[in-house]
C-alpha cells in the first residue's frame, strides 16, 4: 500500500496583500525602531540592581512593604528596601576603585611612552622655531602671540634647544624692533577713542615690549650661569647669552630696557677673569660710545661703570677706565668741567648763565608759544633726534662722572690705575676747568715726586696692595712722570695761558727739570716703542714678565713711551701758547742733552728726536746756533750733563759733537734728517 508524502508546512505566511517575505522584514525593522526611541535606557540602567557593601537595616522605612523577609547571620529576618540595595555615588564609586585595583593586582605595570631622541627633538624646535620666524619677518603685527611661542619654546630641559631659542630670539628682536621707543600701557589716556589699526598696532607694540623684556630677564639669567661640561665644540649658554647682548646694544641702543642691557655687560666687566666674554663686553661698550649721537646712552653706560667700579674700590681691569677714552665728548663737547661744576662757552665767570633779556608776550601768544613748544617736543620725539641743548646738558653730566672717578682714584693712589687716570686726564686736559688747576697740579707733583723713590719700594707697595685682588703689576714710574708732564702742560693748552698763570700762580719748572733729568734713563728704556698692542718675546729671568707671574706693565696705556716723550718736550720747547718766550738757556740744555741721548735710541725715536730738533732750529736758530760752532762759546766753567736742574748744566760751555756720529748711523732716513736739520742751521 502506497503511502502518502509527508505534508510540508509554510513557516512564514504570505502577506495578505500578496507581498513577499522581504518587504514584511522591512516592516518589522521599522516597528522596532520607532519603538525604540521611546525607550528610557538611563532609567532602566538606574534600577538595575548594584552590587555594594550591606549596612544593617534599622531604619524604620516603609518602602520595603511588600517584599521577602531575609535571614540574617545572626539568625533573625529583616526585610530590605531598595535604598540599602543601591549604595550611595561615594560608595558606588569608593567600590568601583576597590574593584578596579583588585582587577590590577595581577597584571603588569603598563609601559612608558616612548622617548624621544633629543636629536629629534632638537630638528623639530628648529622647524618651529623658523616657522615662528618667517612669520615674524613677513607681516609681526598679525602674530602679536609669536613672542610667547618663541620663549615657550625656550623652556625646554635640552641645553641646545635653550641655546637655539636665544640666538634665534636676538635675530628676531633685532629686525622687528622699531626705531623709536614704545611708550607703556599706563601711559595711555582712559576710554580713548581708537581705530582698528590703531588698537591693533598697540595690540602688537605691547607684545612686544612685554616679550623683549622678558627674553632680557633670561639672557640676565643665562650670562650669570656657571658653565656646565659639555661636549667638545660646544659654547657655554652664558657666552651666547653674553653675545647676544652685546648685539643688541650695539643694533637697538635707543628701545626699551636699555639698562637691563648695560647692566649684563657691566656686570661681566666686573669680574677679575679676562676671558673672551670680557672682551666682548668691553668692544661693545666702545662701539656704542663711538656711535651715540644722542649722549643718552652713553650716559646711562658711563654712570653704571662709575658706580661699579666704586663698589669695588676701583679693583678692576685698567681697561675698564680706558673705554672713557672713547667717548665722543673729546671732540664735540666745548665746555669746561671738573668733578662739580661745568662752565659753557657762553656762561658767565662763576658758571652761571646770563640772564636774556625778557620779551613782552601778551596772554594769548604766550599760549601758542606753549603749545609751539609742545608740539616740537612731540615731533622731535616722533624724530627720535636730541635738541643740541640736550645733547651738551647729557654730555657735561657724563664729563663729571668721568672726572669724579679720575680724581678719586687720583687721591687714593690705585697703583695699578694710576698710568691709565694719568692718559684720561692727559686726553681731557683741554676740558678741565681752570679752577681746578692748581689742585690737579699739586697731586701731580706728589706723583712725580713719588716716582723719585727707590723702585723696590714701589714694587712692594704695589705688590702688597694688590696681592688679594689679582692684580699685581709693577708700576712704570719713568711712563707716569711723563703723562703727569703731558697732563700739566695740556692743561695750558688751548686756553688763555697767560692769564692763567698770572691768576692761579701756575708754576712748571718743577716738570720741566724731572723731564730733563729723566731724558738719560728713557733713552736706554728697552720698552722705549712698544705700546699696548706691541709684539715681544718675554724674557724668562725678567720678573715682571708674565711667565713669573706678574702682567706686562707696558699694556696699561694706548701710547708708546716714545710718543709721549715727544708730547712733552714739544709742549716744553714749543708751547703753544707762546712760542717765543722759551729762555735761551732752556734750548741750550735740552738741545745738547736730545743730542746726546740719540745716540743710543732705537731707529724710530732716533728719527723722532731729530725731526722734534729740526722744528726747534727753525723756530728757535739764532738762539742755540752757537752750540755748533767752537769759536763762538759764551760761557764759562765746565757742561754737567747730569745737574739736577736746567739752569745748572751751563750747555753754553760744550759744542754738539754727536752730529759727526749720526752722519755713520746704519738708518739711511736718520742720516737724511740729520743733513736737512743741518742745512737749516747754514742759512741761518
Amino acid at each position: 500500500m502506497a503511502s502518502h508524502p509527508s505534508k510540508r508546512r509554510r513557516l512564514t505566511p504570505p502577506g495578505e496583500d500578496g507581498h513577499d517575505s522581504a518587504s514584511h522584514d522591512t516592516k518589522i525593522q521599522k516597528a522596532f525602531f520607532k519603538s525604540a526611541a521611546n525607550w528610557s535606557l538611563e532609567q532602566d540602567y538606574e534600577s538595575r540592581p548594584r552590587k555594594g557593601k550591606r549596612k544593617d537595616a534599622k531604619k524604620g522605612s516603609t518602602e520595603g512593604a511588600g517584599r521577602l523577609p531575609i535571614k540574617t547571620a545572626a539568625g533573625t529576618w529583616v526585610v530590605q528596601d531598595d535604598a540599602e540595595l543601591v549604595p550611595s555615588d561615594t560608595e558606588w564609586l569608593q567600590s568601583e576603585e576597590e574593584d578596579e585595583e583588585v582587577d590590577k593586582e595581577p597584571e603588569a605595570a603598563a609601559p612608558e611612552a616612548p622617548k624621544i631622541p633629543e636629536r629629534e627633538q632638537l630638528r623639530r624646535a628648529q622647524e618651529e622655531l623658523a616657522k615662528i620666524a618667517t612669520q615674524l619677518n613677513e607681516d609681526p603685527e598679525e602674530h602679536p602671540g609669536a613672542f610667547k611661542a618663541l620663549a615657550k619654546l625656550g623652556e625646554s630641559p635640552l641645553l641646545s634647544i635653550q641655546k637655539l631659542c636665544l640666538v634665534t630670539q636676538m635675530t628676531v628682536y633685532k629686525d622687528v624692533i622699531p626705531g623709536y621707543r614704545i611708550r607703556p600701557a599706563s601711559e595711555d589716556v582712559a576710554g580713548e577713542k581708537l581705530s582698528k589699526e590703531v588698537r591693533r598696532l598697540r595690540t602688537y607694540e605691547q607684545a612686544l615690549v612685554s616679550g623683549y623684556h622678558n627674553y632680557l630677564k633670561s639672557l640676565a639669567k643665562h650670562a650669570t650661569s656657571p658653565p656646565i661640561e659639555k661636549r667638545k665644540g660646544g659654547e657655554p649658554i652664558s657666552s651666547i647669552a653674553i653675545t647676544c647682548a652685546c648685539t643688541l646694544v650695539n643694533a637697538v641702543p635707543h628701545f626699551n630696557f636699555r639698562g637691563d642691557l648695560l647692566r649684563i655687560l657691566v656686570r661681566k666687566l666686573s669680574s677679575r677673569k679676562l676671558d673672551s666674554d670680557f672682551a666682548k663686553c668691553r668692544q661693545a661698550l666702545e662701539t656704542l660710545f663711538q656711535e651715540d649721537e644722542e649722549g643718552n646712552a652713553s650716559m646711562e653706560a658711563v654712570s653704571l661703570l662709575t658706580k661699579m667700579m666704586k663698589a669695588r674700590e676701583y679693583r678692576v681691569d685698567e681697561s675698564v677706565l680706558n673705554m672713557f677714552l672713547h667717548l665722543r665728548l673729546l671732540s664735540e663737547f666745548a665746555g669746561k668741567a671738573s668733578q662739580d661744576t661745568v662752565n659753557r662757552p657762553g656762561d658767565a665767570p662763576n658758571g652761571k648763565k646770563p640772564k636774556a633779556k625778557k620779551e613782552f608776550h601778551t596772554k594769548r601768544e604766550r599760549k601758542l608759544l606753549k603749545e609751539q613748544k609742545a608740539a616740537e617736543k612731540v615731533m622731535a620725539q616722533a624724530d627720535a633726534t636730541v635738541s643740541h641743548e640736550e645733547r651738551e646738558r647729557m654730555q657735561s653730566e657724563t664729563l663729571k662722572m668721568v672726572f669724579a672717578t679720575y680724581f678719586r682714584i687720583l687721591k687714593q693712589r690705585v697703583p695699578h690705575l694710576m698710568g691709565a687716570v694719568l692718559e684720561g686726564l692727559a686726553k681731557y686736559a683741554h676740558l678741565i676747568n681752570q679752577d681746578f688747576f692748581g689742585d690737579l697740579l699739586e697731586a701731580l707733583k706728589d706723583l712725580i715726586r713719588e716716582s723719585d723713590g727707590t723702585e723696590d719700594a714701589a714694587e712692594g707697595e704695589t705688590q702688597g696692595n694688590d696681592q688679594d685682588d689679582g692684580l699685581s703689576v709693577v708700576r712704570d714710574t719713568n711712563r707716569e712722570a711723563l703723562l703727569c708732564t703731558v697732563t700739566a702742560f695740556a692743561l695750558l693748552e688751548g686756553q688763555d695761558a697767560h692769564n692763567a698763570r698770572t691768576d692761579l700762580h701756575l708754576d712748571l719748572s718743577f716738570f720741566i727739570t724731572n723731564l730733563y733729568r729723566s731724558l738719560v734713563s728713557l733713552s736706554v728704556n728697552p720698552d722705549l716703542e712698544l705700546g699696548a698692542k706691541s709684539l715681544r718675546l718675554d724674557d724668562p729671568d725678567d720678573p715682571t714678565s708674565p711667565a713669573n707671574g706678574h702682567r706686562r706693565n707696558n699694556k696699561i696705556n694706548l701710547q708708546t713711551t716714545t710718543v709721549l716723550l715727544m708730547r712733552c718736550l714739544t709742549g716744553v720747547l714749543l708751547p703753544p701758547w707762546n712760542i717765543r718766550s722759551v729762555p735761551p738757556l732752556r734750548l741750550a740744555a735740552f738741545t745738547k742733552q736730545l743730542m746726546t741721548v740719540a745716540l743710543q735710541m732705537p731707529e724710530k725715536s732716533c728719527q723722532a728726536v731729530l725731526g722734534l730738533l729740526h722744528d726747534v732750529v727753525r723756530t728757535h736758530g739764532r738762539k742755540i746756533n752757537a752750540l755748533w760752532n767752537t769759536e763762538e762759546r759764551k760761557g764759562d766753567g765746565t757742561f754737567k750733563p747730569l745737574s739736577e736742574t736746567v739752569e745748572g748744566s751751563n750747555p753754553f760751555t760744550t759744542t754738539i759733537w754727536e752730529g759727526e756720529i749720526l752722519r755713520k748711523h746704519y738708518c739711511p732716513k736718520v742720516r737724511e734728517e740729520l743733513k736737512l736739520m743741518e742745512k737749516e742751521l747754514r742759512a741761518i
